[in-house]
């Protein structure tokens, strides 16, 4: 009967393994181990000409439909590598008889392909191609077979297909048009961006070559890239596959381009915003964006930062909650449709007042939370009980719930040190209803909270709408940390190593390390509820964006980790790392752990340092243990301390007008070490980084010298290297699983080997900055270099913008117009339109998926937007952890707007660098 018929699947993948490692099939069906990747089936590996092919066979009924996906594995079917993308879906074709042999050959889908099935492409850039508008058809056999028939079904992904669009198949025989499209084997369209049809062949008619083809609304047909494909049957076997079924990847195409816009949402400007960029502002710069042919627009973060109260937290990379949104970015008159006069006339008023040159954050702030407050209160009840607020407070209660309470308790304290709050310091369910309950005396001040949330919620989601209808990626940021004082610390303590700090060790952009203070993640602790937080804060930030930054992406591999009580960047460890042990160290003939992990601190150094003040500076900060030998006092042996007591001691009249470069020499004594003691065991340690400046070094004997530097290089460029690898390949995926955004990660700063490799595999797109070479020995990066998975920019927030860079060095300038530039005559001191617009073509040109452009950068194309001093326009210093961020735009977006001229030069830009743009018609005709 029908039901008992079974046919046997037989699976074959072409596929290079290493040494050690072999393939598994793991799938929902029983028979592939129901996704259990231990019991899944086992692919033996056969030499098939140049490819190692893995194959393996499956006895299953005839009626059988499963979703499968490839891992590879190594001896104890550990998973090494799993595929990327949507898992594959297998139905047996129609019409097979009991005993039939399927074969199933297939392919590796790895993270590359799987990318334009990210939302960025599929719901924005091809999503007029889009399915919902295709006609869904299954494909049929009509034809009873004999003997010599053989069934080969052809599918193929075809996520970049322009609307109207269809595919067929053509090649080297009559049943698939001779080579002629247009006598071409039709496929259908069967969902999820696949194609297939059946085609029945004889035995004798193969080995069959051919290509896939698209074929355009208006007959336009276009063949796909690359070699022909290739399908033949073994007919020397005793019982040969009468249906085989081409699983063949994507349509092979030109690799797709775009280009994007990138400006802080605070530093927008427009004739409605009170003093800083709105979320409805966002609208005008799709605009914007569309006119000058850019495909997407990057923001930084824009999550609430208000920990201090202040302008401290202007900065946008330390959030209060990964969950809220910055209510400094809400439009005040959208709030209601019967703002009364007074109020109007208040926000009118308002408005004239915070127009200046830079973003006031203090004033814009704490303007719009009282207008907002004014006008809560006359329609609270009305918008609290509406069904639109509603459904926010029960999409959203898990995250908002809390930040309310957090907002109560950190103004009710004055402090959002929540270690400061008595019995609500330590955070629970309980305390928490307590708090949100609705007959409490301070429940309008929780419900203000929702109220302000819910109306950024709205009116960000309704710009991200706007967005993606007219074909515009909005790119999100995501902050490799959270503050130390913040909702998530509070709620969820465990997820933090809260005694440390997160930095960076010194790079290019800061001498002596960055200090952010966020404290680094428990990823153990992650790990137990499957990285629950990560999947929220992802899905939340997926409501808005199609794609993301990953912030600082190097701390997924290893994050350099110092203790909380320094100051600077500069006396930190990755974590994880291997350390030097004590026994290895001995073994090497180190011994004096002392010596070596104590600042050294002599007299003849102390006289250098402070001249006529180090008698002053060594009676009040140190400790005379030795003849000329010194130690700093208890009271002031950290950063913090040091700092601590040079504010407040009794003595500071001695050194009034001095604290800035004695604050330096005693930083510079206390980072006077060549190695650091791990503060959890005393019996690892780490090199200081840049050890060899040290004059604790310095007045090393050679032997020790020589050992020091070997077990420098290995702590930091060789050991770990595996170690992070591994690290990442834990945390990552991770991260790229819990949404469908296109995930960006920015690579910047000291690279370990580990990370382009993983980057790669991952298909995470890495970040390249002209004058930030990734290779040694280089000045500037040449951009036609890049590979295609990247981002290129001539420049980014965290560094000067392209005309304050050109006009900031002669030096650097004068060699940039020779080399890359090419010219023999003097460079011009003024970065003119000409030279912006070289920069830019370069950039346009170069092979990067995607070029994305400061605003300021773009503006520099005319003259008529360069009078305001350059440096002026840069967004942040990361040499100093009190920048104010407050860059504004000189200019409106709808003065730009209606500037023709521009959009147009840079629109003719992305157009003759083959990048695509929206609006683009994709027929070849």
């Amino acid at each position: 009967s029908e039901e008992m018929a079974k046919v046997t699947l037989i699976f074959k993948l072409p596929y290079y393994t290493e040494w050690g490692q072999s393939l598994i099939i793991a799938g929902s069906a029983p028979a592939l181990g129901s996704w259990n990747v231990k019991q899944g089936l086992a692919l033996s590996p056969v030499h098939e000409g140049n490819a190692l092919v893995w194959c393996g066979q499956v006895s299953v009924p005839a009626v059988f439909t499963c979703e499968y996906s490839y891992h590879v594995v190594d001896d104890h079917k550990n998973v090494l590598r799993r595929e990327a993308g949507e898992k594959k879906k297998l139905v047996v074709p129609e019409g097979v008889k009991d005993g039939d042999v399927v074969e199933v050959r297939d392919w590796w889908q790895d993270a590359s392909e799987a990318l334009f099935l990210r939302s960025a492409f599929k719901n924005v850039i091809f999503s007029a191609t889009d399915n919902a508008k295709r006609q869904l058809q299954s494909p049929s056999l009509s034809k009873t077979l004999d003997p010599e028939d053989i069934v080969v079904q052809f599918i193929i992904s075809c996520p970049r297909l322009a609307a109207g669009s269809t595919v067929v198949v053509t090649g080297s025989n009559l049943a698939v048009g001779n080579w002629k499209a247009q006598n071409g084997l039709k496929l259908n369209y069967v969902g999820d961006s696949i194609w297939k049809a059946y085609c029945v062949l004889r035995k004798s008619e193969f080995p069959v070559k051919y290509k896939y083809c698209q074929v355009s609304e208006a007959g336009v047909s276009s063949l796909e890239f690359g070699p022909n494909r290739e399908v033949d049957v073994d007919l020397s076997s005793p019982k040969p596959s009468r249906h085989i079924l081409l699983s063949d990847g994507s349509l092979r195409e030109a690799p797709w381009r775009g280009a994007g816009v990138a400006v802080p949402m605070f530093s927008i400007r427009s004739n409605e915003d009170l003093g800083v960029g709105e979320f409805p502002d966002l609208k005008l710069l799709v605009d914007w964006a569309v006119n000058s042919g850019f495909h997407l627009v990057q923001l930084l973060p824009i999550n609430d930062t208000s920990v201090n109260k202040m302008w401290w937290d202007s900065y946008p990379y330390s959030s209060l909650s990964v969950f809220a949104l910055h209510p400094l970015y809400l439009r005040v008159q959208a709030l209601s449709d019967a703002i009364p006069a007074d109020v109007k006339e208040e926000i009118t008023k308002a408005k004239k007042e915070l127009d200046k040159k830079d973003v006031d954050y203090e004033a814009a702030l704490s303007t719009k939370l009282r207008i907002a407050q004014k006008i809560f209160n006359l329609e609270k009840d009305k918008v609290l009980n509406s069904a639109p607020f509603k459904q926010f407070l029960s999409e959203n209660e898990e995250w908002l719930k809390p930040y309310a309470a957090f907002c109560f308790l950190r103004d009710f304290f004055e402090t959002s040190d929540h270690s400061q709050w008595g019995r609500f310091s330590q955070f629970s369910k309980e305390k928490l209803d307590k708090l949100v309950v609705a007959d409490a005396l301070h429940h309008d001040i929780i419900r203000f909270h929702y109220y302000v949330q819910y109306h950024l919620f709205t009116q960000l989601s309704d710009a991200a709408t706007y967005a993606r209808k007219n074909k515009v990626i909005l790119k999100g940021d995501l902050p490799i940390g959270v503050d130390r004082n913040s909702v998530d610390t509070w709620v969820n303590p465990t997820l933090f190593r809260m005694n440390t700090a997160t930095g960076a060790p010194p790079d290019y952009f800061a001498k002596s390390g960055q200090n952010w203070g966020f404290p680094t993640y428990n990823w153990e602790e992650m790990s137990k509820d499957n990285y629950g937080w990560w999947r929220a804060r992802l899905t939340q930030l997926s409501k808005f964006f199609t794609a993301y930054r990953i912030d600082h992406i190097l701390g997924f591999f290893r994050i350099w980790e110092l203790p909380d009580h320094a100051a600077t960047g500069l006396c930190g460890k990755f974590r994880p790392s291997i350390p030097l042990s004590q026994e290895e160290l001995l073994g090497d003939g180190i011994w004096d752990f002392d010596r070596m992990s104590r600042p050294y601190i002599r007299q003849d150094m102390l006289e250098e340092k402070f001249g006529s003040l180090w008698t002053i500076v060594a009676a009040n900060f140190l400790h005379e243990y030795q003849k000329h030998c010194y130690e700093f006092k208890e009271e002031c042996n950290t950063e913090k301390k040091i700092i601590t007591k040079i504010k407040t001691s009794p003595e500071k009249s001695l050194w009034l007008e001095k604290e800035d470069s004695i604050q330096r020499g005693l930083f510079d004594l206390l980072q006077n070490i060549v190695l650091i003691r791990d503060p959890e065991d005393s019996t690892k340690y780490y090199p200081r980084f840049n050890l060899e400046d040290t004059s604790s070094f310095r007045d090393l004997d050679e032997h020790s010298k020589n050992v020091l530097r070997r077990l420098y290089h290995d702590y930091y460029f060789v050991r770990q290297e595996n170690l992070w690898r591994q690290n990442a390949l834990k945390t990552l995926p991770v991260l790229l699983d819990c949404s469908d955004m296109l995930a960006c990660g920015e690579d910047l700063g000291l690279i370990p080997a580990c990370v382009h490799p993983v980057m790669l595999e991952l298909a995470l797109i890495g970040l390249r900055i002209q004058r930030m070479p990734s290779e040694p020995g280089l000045e500037f990066d040449i951009p036609s270099k890049y590979s295609y998975m990247t981002v290129c920019a001539p420049s980014c927030h965290d560094c000067s913008t392209l005309r304050a860079w050109w006009e900031g060095d002669e030096g650097t300038r004068s060699r940039f117009y020779k080399t890359v530039i090419g010219s023999d005559k003097e460079a011009p001191s003024r970065c003119t339109p000409e030279v912006v617009n070289f920069i830019l073509q370069q950039h346009f040109d170069a092979p990067s998926m995607w070029a994305i452009f400061p605003l300021q950068d773009l503006l520099a194309l005319k003259d008529k937007y360069t009078a305001r001093p350059a440096a002026e326009e840069t967004i942040n210093d990361p040499t100093n952890p009190r920048h104010y961020w407050r860059f504004r735009l000189h200019v409106s977006l709808e003065s730009i707007l209606e500037d023709k001229d521009i959009q147009a030069s840079i629109k003719n830009l992305v157009t003759s660098s083959g990048r695509s743009f929206p609006g683009k018609k994709t027929d070849k005709a």
